[in-house]
């Protein structure tokens, strides 16, 4: 997962993994946690249609479109596909890194504990309250289809609020929590209502994952 957020992080990475696209095959990965496990906060139904439905579909096109362009033989074919490519692959990167983002309130979801994350935080936000209200107004304001995140700058050394475009990754900052805000992420339990489904996500975010990306790209900065 590390490594996802590595190559979200870096352009040439994520084109070099496109080159290779003949030498490998995408797969949807595997939850830690069953789909009803982030329950009342995240509905069941929603984890399974968002994790065997849309994610899938991300996958599949992903490996549709890299063998595609592995056969193309001219530059105009291979810009054709550059589209699929970034939509397919940024939606397997993007939902990758987001189930990893989340934990059942059991397994630790929501606690943010004393540490070099927390700290970060108040430094950069000067709250908890404050960093959270930052990142809903944020994320709550993307029209149409996108992703909140909170990025590491390693320009400046600061955690920074970074919102993307439909399956866009992250390139500019290294990702260490990312909000979907796409309908298929919260419509069928929260209507139209993004306030509400933002408020609750905070609930079943995995801060020890968030923390380890923080942690790793302070390191690397």
């Amino acid at each position: 997962m590390l490594g996802l957020v590595r190559a979200a992080a870096r352009p040439t990475r994520l084109a070099s993994s496109f080159a290779r696209a003949s030498a490998s095959v995408h797969t949807l990965p595997k939850l830690d946690y069953a789909y009803d496990a982030l329950e009342p906060h995240i509905s069941g139904e929603i984890m399974t249609l968002h994790h065997s439905k849309h994610h899938q579909a991300y996958v599949t096109g992903l490996n549709t479109a890299e063998e595609q362009y592995a056969k193309t033989e001219t530059p105009k074919d291979r810009i054709k596909l550059q589209a699929a490519l970034k939509f397919n692959g940024g939606g397997h990167i993007n939902h990758s890194l987001f189930w990893k983002n989340l934990a059942p309130e059991s397994q630790g979801g929501g606690k943010l504990a004393d540490g070099p994350l927390k700290k970060a935080i108040e430094r950069d936000f000067g709250s908890v309250d404050k960093f959270k209200t930052k990142v809903n107004t944020a994320t709550a304001a993307i029209q149409g289809s996108g992703w909140g995140w909170v990025g590491y700058n390693p320009e400046t050394g600061k955690l920074e609020v970074v919102t993307t475009a439909n399956q866009d990754p992250l390139l500019s900052h290294v990702p260490i929590i990312g909000i979907d805000i796409w309908e298929h992420s919260f419509y069928l339990q929260y209507k139209n209502v993004k306030a509400d489904y933002l408020k609750a996500i905070w609930n079943v975010i995995n801060f020890g994952e968030a923390e380890q990306r923080f942690v790793e790209a302070t390191k690397s900065a």
